[in-house]
């Protein structure tokens, strides 16, 4: 049993530092992962596309609890550029609560798109893609020793999916990652970051929640993942995803290569289940639907104004007629 630990944890190793070469496009693109990686083609992976109207609400779901979140101990975090994404290591005083077991954190990272391009997350909601997404993800300490040990057993990982849109103002709590981007332009390299609160990466409502059996959406693809993905999303500046989109190469020297697009498009669910924490508010009406009954409730208004001034009209031009036969006869009886 401890040399097949020993033998996934190698696997693992390989698999991360690029045992075989994989990028998100070209020759070696998601297309062709299964040919390496033959788990990337199977019939659980992620991320999806949820439909929420296809999600089947369940009340018995616990609310997702994270402990230690908001201060990660004293120590400084390593963040990394692996080429592949930016990384930031997180200390196993940090865990979860609300799920079949114990999960405790291991690290965290980001996917984005390019300048210009409005999509970047991996998960939809709703065929719509959001800005960026950040993944923390955790192992179950209760039954497995390291990350490593627990990435190929069935929910042996446990990652929390938040999804990132562009708003007014610059969120501090990811300042504390971006701001030391330039420091790790490039593939390999490594610099410290201050402890700070990572409770803050997550959006304000952590109680509406969508929950699934999934993948690690980078290969080897072990599906292993129990899914957690917020349906509310947190914010970042218009130039806090720019320093995301313009920052980091995936290369290690010149001639560089931007790393732009690192997320993997979304994958078919396969009948699995996908459970939702909150009742959705359901419309009566599709988009179309509610387009053209506008445009009908519009054309209806436009009709009765025009259908008012006919008839004020025709009543002005009756009462003038009125007035004139009433002046004619008042003027015949003062002749007589």
């Amino acid at each position: 049993m401890r040399f097949f630990t020993l033998l996934l944890e190698v696997i693992w190793i390989l698999a991360a530092v690029g045992g075989h070469h994989w990028t998100y496009e070209g020759p070696h693109g998601q297309q062709h992962w299964p040919a390496s990686y033959p788990e990337c083609g199977s019939n659980a992976q992620s991320p999806i596309n949820i439909q929420t109207d296809s999600v089947t609400f369940d009340p018995e779901l616990p609310a997702v609890q994270p402990h230690g979140y908001e201060q990660p101990g004293t120590k400084p975090l390593d963040l990394h550029n692996n080429g592949h994404t930016v990384q930031l290591s997180l200390p196993p005083t940090l865990y979860l609560e609300g799920l079949p077991q114990k999960y405790v954190a291991a690290q965290l990272h980001l996917h984005w798109g390019q300048k210009g391009s409005p999509g970047g997350s991996e998960h939809q909601i709703n065929s719509q893609a959001s800005a960026a997404e950040l993944h923390i993800v955790h192992y179950d300490s209760d039954s497995y020793h390291s990350l490593s040990e627990a990435a190929a057993r069935p929910q042996g990982l446990a990652v929390l999916g938040v999804l990132l849109e562009v708003g007014e103002t610059e969120n501090p709590a990811y300042e504390h990652i971006l701001s030391h981007l330039h420091k790790i332009r490039y593939k390999g390299q490594n610099t410290s970051v201050l402890p700070f609160n990572v409770r803050a990466l997550l959006p304000p409502l952590l109680a509406q929640f969508f929950r699934y059996n999934g993948s690690l959406t980078t290969p080897p693809c072990y599906q292993s993942v129990l899914w957690t993905v917020f349906n509310r999303r947190a914010q970042i500046s218009k130039g806090q995803l720019e320093k995301l989109q313009e920052t980091l190469f995936s290369t290690e020297k010149e001639p560089s290569t931007l790393l732009v697009q690192n997320y993997r498009l979304p994958q078919p669910l396969n009948q699995r289940p996908v459970l939702a924490s909150f009742i959705q508010a359901e419309s009566l009406y599709t988009t179309g639907e509610m387009l053209s009954l506008g445009v009908g409730i519009l054309a209806g208004c436009l009709c009765l104004l025009l259908a008012v001034y006919f008839i004020a009209r025709k009543i002005r031009k009756k009462m003038l007629r009125n007035r004139k036969t009433v002046v004619f006869t008042a003027t015949q009886t003062t002749e007589a």
